[in-house]
Order: C-alpha cells, then sequence, then structure tokens
C-alpha cells in the first residue's frame, strides 16, 4: 500500500532518511541560509558571522580580518600596550568564537561555511597583539593584514590538513590560528632583517 503523502524527495513513499551532507557529517535536512535575518536570529549567528561582514562579498574572509583589523584599532590605536592580557582575551574570544562556529554551522548544515568570520578575527587579533608597536606600527599592520590574507587562501602545510581532517568548530578555528602563526614567522624574520 503506498503511503497517502509521499514526500516530493521520495518517489518511492518510504519514509524521509535523515540525510548527512558529505562535506561536513551536519544534517542536511535542517539547511538554513544565511542571511541578514538568520544574523540577528541567534547571539551565536552575530558572534560566527562577525557582526555582519560575513555576510558581505566578495571574500567574506578579507570582510571579517578587516573588522578584526577596524575592532582593535578602535580599542588599541597605539598597538597592544599589554600583550598578556591580550592573549588573556583572545584565549576568550577563541573558547567563544569556537561555540558561535559550532552552533552557526550546524544551523547552516556546512562544517565551514564561508559566512563565518569569527575565525579569522580571532587569529588576526593574535596577529595585532604580537606587532611591534612604535611608528611604523600602521606598516607592520598592513603587511600583516596581507600576509594573513595570503596564508588563510593560499593554506600551506598544516593548514589545507587540518582544514580537511578536522571538521568541526575547532578545526574551523585552528586553521586561521596556523595562518597567523605563518604571518607572525614572516613578520619576525622581517624585523630580524631590519627590514
Amino acid at each position: 500500500m503506498n503511503d497517502p503523502d509521499p514526500k516530493p524527495s521520495d518517489p518511492g513513499g518510504a519514509k524521509p532518511v535523515e540525510a548527512r551532507s558529505a562535506k561536513s557529517g551536519a544534517k542536511s535536512g535542517a539547511k538554513e541560509e544565511a542571511t541578514w535575518r538568520f544574523l540577528v536570529a541567534h547571539p551565536a549567528h552575530w558572534l560566527a558571522l562577525g557582526l555582519g561582514s560575513g555576510l558581505l562579498r566578495p571574500g567574506p574572509g578579507t570582510w571579517g580580518t578587516l573588522l578584526a583589523w577596524l575592532l582593535f584599532a578602535a580599542i588599541a590605536p597605539d598597538g597592544a600596550s599589554d600583550p598578556a592580557t591580550a592573549l588573556i582575551v583572545i584565549a576568550v574570544a577563541m573558547i567563544i568564537g569556537t561555540w558561535a562556529t559550532g552552533h552557526a554551522a550546524a544551523v547552516l548544515g556546512e562544517a565551514d561555511p564561508s559566512v563565518i568570520v569569527i575565525d579569522e578575527i580571532v587569529a588576526f587579533w593574535l596577529v595585532l597583539v604580537m606587532l611591534p608597536v612604535g611608528p611604523h606600527l600602521l606598516r607592520w599592520q598592513a603587511l600583516a593584514f596581507v600576509l594573513f590574507r595570503f596564508f588563510d587562501i593560499v593554506k600551506p602545510p598544516p593548514i589545507r590538513q587540518i582544514d580537511r581532517r578536522w571538521k568541526n568548530a575547532f578545526g574551523v578555528m585552528a586553521d586561521d590560528l596556523m595562518a597567523a602563526l605563518y604571518t607572525l614567522l614572516v613578520i619576525a624574520l622581517a624585523v630580524r632583517l631590519g627590514l
């Protein structure tokens, strides 16, 4: 006997099976689209999408990184005067960002949606905190911005491996932290060479 109300996605009339995305393992049946309405629906969305910067196109990661820079400049225009306190704030932001990423990604049905930019924000804050302060701060920040975006987009090892293997909120945050470390290594080398 046929089901009197077969689902459109189920031509045989059998009960629908909850599908999972091959990329993320997240339930795909409850997928939601990232919109401005999605942004304000839950505090985790607001955080994960970087106050809405993740909805901007093209390049939401670049917009999120730019937001990180602007927020940092507003709070610490002369650079990090107390890096130890700043690192504690970044660690807390990492924990909150991981939670927000997990929540938003689950609702969106993807492991690492491009609209989630809290990973870029927290990682770039780490870079900004570690930069040399002084008269050339803006130059170092601009160089850091370009380097960070380069490493985040190109994903040299082990960033690419983290991005492919860790399909969870921590993995989303971790690959950007690696991009931050690469950025800091290049800047440390530039400082050492007196550039």
